[in-house]
Order: C-alpha cells, then structure tokens, then sequence
C-alpha cells in the first residue's frame, strides 16, 4: 500500500471493494509481537469527545474501542435501555373513524416523559410500582361564535383534533408524591392522535409500563442510534496545479484546501469528517494513483437521537451501566462454573 496508509490502522475504500476490514491485533497474528489485552494501554487510547449536542440530538466520537464493542452499544441503544410507554388501552367509546385496534397502536407509539428508574417491570398484576395510568377524553363540538366564512376547522370546532396533549396522568398510589416534581407526560405534546368532528368523540384508560425495544420497537429511547468510521484522505502524489479545482470538486466541500497562489493541494483533517466517501475521484483516470480512501478502524463518529425520557447526553452512560450488567451476569456465571468443575474434580479425586 501507499506511504500513509497502514493495514493495522486503517480500511481501504477502492473504487468497487473495501479491503482490511478485520481487526488484527490480537495475540498471535503477527510473530514475535505481544497484542494480549492491557488496560494501560487501553485508557491511553481511550477517548469520547462530544462534537456536537442539541435537545433532541447529539454526535461524538469513540476512540480506541474495536467495532464490536461499538456495535454493542449501538445495540443496546436501540433494545435494551429501559423506557415507559403506553401498553394497554381500554376503550369506553371511540366514535372517531379510526377503530380502536389502530387507535391504541398509535397510542404506544407516543413517547412519554417517564423516569423508568421510578418503576418495576410488571410481573402479574399492575400496581402503582409498575404501571402508569393515563386518561384521554375528548369531545368535538361546534363553536358558537365561530365566523361564516370560517373554512379553518381550529375555528369552526372545539377538540377537531385530538392530540397527545390530551393525555392526562391519573395518579395510583404513592405515585403523585414521588412524581409530583416531574409528572408523566407525553415528551411532545402536540402529536396529532386522530381527527373528530361533531358528534364524535373518544374516552379511553391507558395503562403505561416499562419495557424494552428488544420486546417492541415503541420502547426504544432513540429515533436512531447510528456510527460510521472517520474518512481519511491520502495524497499519494502530488496533484497537478491545472487539475486542482477539479481534484478539490471530487470531495465534500471544505475537506479539500486549494493554495490560490500555487495550486498545491491538500486535506483539512479538521474537516475530514464531512467526507462521504462517495469515491468520485475514481472515476477520473487522471487521478489514477494520486490518492487512497480510507477509513480509521478504531475511530467511531457515533449519531443518536434521542425520543422520550433520556437528554440525549444521558444514553451513552445508560448503555455502559446496561453493558456493565451483562459482564457482571458472565463473570458470576464464569465464577460458578469453575466452582462447579472444581468440586467435580474434588469428587473424583475422593473416589480414586
């Protein structure tokens, strides 16, 4: 390969394959080199670094951490971080046009503001330690004073809409006194549920449980929990200076830098992330040999959107605390499977 490009650190993008794709250190893969596992090492390349966050979204990037490990949180992002959502829907009447099995669909599909921390899993019988109970009521009805020529529905009818805002928490138990600062709420309220016009109306009790995406897609606490490796950009020869405007136009703009005085080309690493890898530039023979595409294997630019209960900064460290008890679970299990095969051993032993 090129000067720059390194098979242990990087994966090839080429122009109808990419190449290099399996990690290689491990023990064993190259002679007389030691790649068994050290945590030193491991927290010197270790690094998270948040690069941009908002209320609903956030973007890092995980550093020094093989794709499996990456990919275990992706996974775990998308089904096993506990939320509350809406479960059962009981009807007492429903005279919109929609029938009450899309109705109550639609109504687990309502992310709502819920600590899950503050409830059980629901085993049996719904208590106030697991289930949330919500009522929705609504009834459309003309308005009085609305005006003649008046076409907008908002002001010919009262509740033409009914909305997740119509939701309203019912408090069991010691709920209201743990909840009372942040009451269960749909996390946006103006979800349009249905449609009503006069005459129609809805009156249901739903009941809200804590759950797993891995169970159902509703109680995933993401929109979308998504990674791709950092591009990097390798010159492998210098780019003519009459071909430099079009080298620069083969990429993402602002990845390539263009002197205006000399011509001389080179890469923004600042900006190689905005790279889509499109592979333009190798569909120009002119530029056959003069660069190599690649990707970071360790280096994660990591994309989630967060639905629901969880500030968009809180779903890492909810998926580290989910990963943390898978490994207690297999250090426990480990632990009592050597016990096992000693006291097995032990037997034998004593009978010999």
């Amino acid at each position: 390969m090129s000067q720059g490009f390194d098979p242990r650190k990087h994966v090839a993008v080429n122009p109808e394959r990419v190449s290099y794709t399996s990690s290689t250190d491990y023990p064993g893969h190259f002679a007389d080199e030691d790649h068994s596992w050290n945590l030193a090492e491991f927290k010197k390349r270790l690094a998270v670094r948040v690069e941009r966050l908002s209320n609903r979204s956030i973007e890092f990037d995980l550093v020094g951490v093989d794709a499996s490990i990456a990919n275990a949180f992706r996974r775990i992002l998308l089904a096993e971080v506990p939320t509350v959502c809406i479960e059962r829907v009981y009807v007492h009447n429903n005279t919109s046009i929609i029938v009450d099995e899309v109705f109550a669909h639609r109504l687990g599909l309502v992310p709502l503001y819920v600590d899950p921390a503050f409830m059980e899993y629901l085993d049996g019988q719904p208590t106030d330690h697991n289930t949330i109970v919500f009522k929705l009521c609504a009834k459309c009805e003309r308005r009085r004073n609305a005006p003649r020529d008046a076409k907008d529905p908002a002001q010919l009818y009262i509740n033409h809409e009914v909305l997740s805002s119509h939701l309203e928490w019912v408090p069991q138990g010691e709920q209201f006194e743990i909840m009372k600062a942040n009451p269960p709420v749909p996390s946006n309220p103006n979800i349009v549920l249905a449609k009503l016009r006069p005459g129609q109306e809805v009156d249901m009790e739903l009941h809200a449980v804590k759950g797993l995406g891995k169970d159902h897609a509703k109680f995933s606490p993401v929109a979308t929990a998504s990674y791709r490796l950092l591009p990097k950009i390798i010159l492998k020869k210098k780019i003519p200076p009459h071909l430099a405007e079009k080298f620069q136009s083969c990429f993402t703009q602002g990845v390539i830098k263009v002197d205006p005085r000399t011509k001389q080309v080179s890469v923004d690493e600042s900006q190689a992330r905005r790279e889509t890898m499109s592979r333009e530039v190798y569909r120009h023979p002119e530029f056959e040999g003069c660069v190599q595409l690649a990707r970071v294997r360790d280096h994660f630019l990591f994309n989630i959107e967060s639905e629901g209960f969880y500030p968009p900064e809180r779903l890492l460290p909810e998926a580290i605390k989910v990963m943390r008890s898978k490994i207690r679970t297999i250090r426990e299990a480990a632990k009592s499977l050597l016990h096992d095969i000693s006291v097995v051993e032990d037997v034998d032993m004593a009978e010999e």
